[in-house]
């Protein structure tokens, strides 16, 4: 059966082929992006349903690594607009023994059993930025985001396997900063971001930039992916720290 990350490669590679080569876009205009790396998570607790089910700290049986993957499109539209595709997807599967019964949707899972655990994070953005005039060292982007979160948890044991789904819009606000340190050295922060009464949501990364040549940048940092959600459906909150490399071609 398909799986949801080989569905995120299908559709990435769909979506940058399509777009890779706009009509009439200018040499420059485009620039293509794809990050490698490994993710820990130090938190992942979740309680389904949000009022009435078992709370689970999965972080507590694994921490990880998991592998992860993202790949990026921007295009510069004009001057200063441009526009961001991102798709980022996370899975991470783990076998864990409970200690106590797990009360999980419609299930009650049995205690000092063999339980297996999925957690999917599967995160689609589109980003719209203005990019401020450049200073000598110190550049600068803001904008906006909307984000279709595709998620799933589920359980497989005894008594059997129970999934709960989510599919929604997320909007979230963007920020950038570049710091030229030398010729072709840069250092960069990067945030996707938002706090609301019914949950949060943040994805930064702190990286260095290598300018091979002016087509090509080769880059290493750090990520981290925190949020979650508190309400009576469900009650979910993780943690995810990224060590990551990747490269960045432009067209």
């Amino acid at each position: 059966m398909e799986t949801r990350t080989t569905r995120a490669i299908a559709v990435t590679a769909v979506v940058l082929a399509a777009l890779v080569a706009p009509p009439g876009a200018a040499t420059g205009d485009l620039q293509v992006a794809v990050e490698g790396g490994a993710a820990w998570q130090t938190r992942n607790d979740f309680r389904i349903p949000g009022d009435g089910g078992s709370l689970v700290r999965l972080a507590d049986f694994d921490s990880g690594p998991v592998p992860a993957f993202r790949a990026t499109l921007r295009w510069d539209l004009t001057e200063h607009q441009s526009l961001r595709l991102l798709a980022a997807p996370l899975r991470l599967e783990t076998t864990f023994t409970p200690a106590e019964p797990i009360v999980f949707q419609d299930l009650v899972f049995s205690a000092a059993q063999p339980t297996d655990a999925t957690y999917v994070f599967n995160s689609w953005r589109l980003t719209w930025y203005w990019r401020f005039a450049p200073g000598r060292r110190w550049s600068f982007r803001l904008g906006a985001t909307l984000k279709v979160r595709d998620a799933e948890i589920g359980l497989a044991g005894a008594p059997g396997s129970s999934v709960k789904d989510d599919l929604g819009l997320v909007p979230l606000l963007y920020a950038f900063a570049h710091y030229q340190a030398m010729d072709r050295l840069a250092l960069e922060a990067e945030a996707d971001a938002l706090a609301a009464p019914q949950g949060r949501a943040e994805d930064v990364s702190l990286k260095a930039v290598f300018r091979v040549s002016d087509a090509i940048d080769l880059d290493v940092g750090y990520r981290l992916l925190e949020g979650g959600a508190d309400n009576d459906e469900v009650y979910t909150f993780a943690f995810f720290h990224y060590a990551v490399a990747g490269v960045r071609i432009r067209f």
